[in-house]
């Protein structure tokens, strides 16, 4: 075999696997109409107010459920068969769809309308998303699990491609509605890739029985374990304040360069490009650990000050390629380090709060930053996530150096130099306790 054909198969491992082939098909076409969804919508609500604000709140109200009852999500994720709830949950999020599709085509649409519907969107998310984590690991098992997780966050990064592309042609021939129409019509393909697996060949884990105390005992075992915590932690903050260019792009698109919707879609479409590439070159050569995770966080610290300092729309595009790239590197990683490192019964719970770190905190970030780029610019709204990123990586890498110490510190003195004690083991980080897990849940 070449050199590329072995690249070939390393970067696309978990697509030897049926059943993760049957569902990331349904996802592509399902992503696509997400993304023409949240272009629409964000431009529907600037169009009814003109507030960056309001796609603030918008934004938070679609996110609230999940910082309020993500965590919940997760014990009702460990409770339940996965593939059944998420064939619900995606039914449940079409007919969301459908009808803020018909409202707007039929001109009835108000702002209290898309806040509703955002509102019930966040509480189907935080059911539906710690249970479409965790159940990659039980359709490809723990030796593709990072591979598989890459390549869903490459799908994502694509769909930011195709999906704004879509969505400005769509908008200009057929208005904003048809964008929600053609979303509602998608979920029939996840719903159907779902139906189609091969429930045989799933790694499937033991439902977890019903019983009280599920909840906090979750939450006890992520402070008791250093390479969980750290990284939800960074997640929490890095998803509050960075993550939110939902609110920011569209003001730093109309204000800062005086552009339209189409040079917002142009600017999401440049970060998914970067984000695609970024993705793949973690699904061939990514490590997992809280130290990649440091160097992550501070690359897309200094990437969105690149961005803020753009001159012109042109160099904007550029940085956010680069914006794209870091962001989905930290945020795959993140999740593939919280998967490997989770034991199975706790994994749902697991993956609950890396959606309230991630999703969740926008309930609080998105307001934040739509008032702070509505008053100070787009600029300083790019800003903010970046001193976000870089004083989280500071502090996670005191963090771990804090721990290896006590860890030294801790050593037992041997009281007979004739029979000396063994020394206690390190904490492992990074990619050697990554594969120790690897091997333990295989």
């Amino acid at each position: 075999m070449t050199a590329a054909g072995k690249l070939g198969r390393q970067t696309f491992a978990a697509l030897a696997n049926r059943n993760f082939r049957r569902f990331i098909s349904g996802q592509a076409v399902s992503l696509i109409g997400t993304w023409m969804q949240l272009v629409a919508q964000s431009w529907l609500v600037l169009e009814l107010t003109g507030s960056g604000t309001a796609i603030g709140l918008v934004v938070a109200l679609q996110t609230l459920p999940v910082l309020l009852l993500g965590p919940y999500g997760g014990v009702i994720a460990d409770r339940a068969d996965k593939r059944r709830l998420m064939i619900v949950l995606q039914t449940m999020m079409g007919v969301q769809a459908l009808v803020l599709g018909v409202l707007t085509i039929t001109g009835t649409v108000q702002l209290w309308h898309v806040y509703v519907l955002a509102l019930l969107l966040g509480l189907n998310n935080c059911f539906e998303n710690p249970a479409r984590q965790s159940f990659l690991l039980e359709m490809v098992g723990p030796a593709d699990l990072r591979n598989a997780v890459s390549l869903q966050s490459t799908l994502v990064s694509a769909s930011r491609i195709v999906g704004p592309a879509v969505a400005g042609v769509t908008i200009a021939a057929g208005g904003l509605g048809v964008c929600f129409l053609l979303n509602a019509a998608s979920f029939v393909a996840v719903v159907t890739s779902l139906l189609r697996l091969n429930v045989s060949e799933l790694h499937r884990s033991p439902p977890m029985e019903r019983a009280r105390g599920q909840l906090r005992e979750g939450l006890r075992y992520v402070r008791g374990n250093r390479n969980l915590a750290v990284p939800l932690l960074m997640m929490a903050f890095i998803g509050c304040l960075a993550f939110e260019f939902q609110v920011v792009l569209p003001i730093v698109a109309d204000q800062t360069f005086g552009a339209g919707s189409e040079a917002y879609g142009f600017m999401t479409a440049a970060m998914g490009i970067g984000a695609v590439c970024g993705g793949l070159l973690v699904a061939t050569w990514g490590r997992t650990g809280t130290r990649v995770l440091i160097v992550a966080a501070a690359a897309f610290g200094f990437s969105l000050v690149a961005a803020a300092a753009a001159p012109t729309l042109a160099v904007e595009l550029i940085a956010l390629v680069i914006v794209g790239a870091v962001s989905i590197a930290f945020n795959s990683t993140t999740n593939s380090t919280l998967q490997l490192e989770a034991e199975p019964q706790m994994r749902g719970r697991v993956m609950a709060l890396w959606a309230t770190a991630f999703q969740g905190s926008t309930a609080i970030g998105g307001p934040v930053a739509g008032w702070v780029s509505q008053e100070w610019g787009g600029r300083a709204g790019l800003l903010l996530g970046a001193i976000t990123c870089l004083v989280v990586a500071l502090v996670a890498a005191i963090v771990i150096g804090r721990g290896k110490k006590v860890t030294t510190q801790a050593q037992p003195i041997p009281e007979d130099p004739e029979e000396p004690t063994a020394p206690a083991p390190a904490i492992a980080e990074g990619p050697a306790s990554t594969e120790a897990v690897r091997s333990k849940a295989a």
